[in-house]
């Protein structure tokens, strides 16, 4: 029994390796890897649901389609700023 316990744990930790460096190795962001113009995003269903983190592109340009990476916005990577200082009443 232990031997199949530590055969599945090695597939399933081998699944988890692939799956990371697949993930690390699309690209990032809407910008076209080939012709570095801006891509339109493609709505998917299956992929919307199954990977919020993954989104489907397509370049005009170039014709280029694939998944990329999702970026967040820019307001969501930064945190807010503290309100600026109000001049003391005189």
């Amino acid at each position: 029994m232990l031997v199949v316990v530590v055969l599945i744990a090695t597939v399933l930790l081998r699944v988890a390796i692939v799956t990371a460096v697949v993930y690390l190795l699309l690209p990032l962001g809407s910008l076209c890897p080939h012709c570095n113009l801006e891509m339109v995003a493609i709505r998917n269903r299956v992929l919307d649901r199954l990977g919020p983190v993954l989104q489907r592109r397509w370049c005009l340009e170039c014709g280029w389609n694939w998944v990329v990476r999702r970026v967040r916005s820019a307001g969501a990577r930064t945190r807010p700023r503290p309100p600026a200082p109000r001049p003391a009443p005189r």
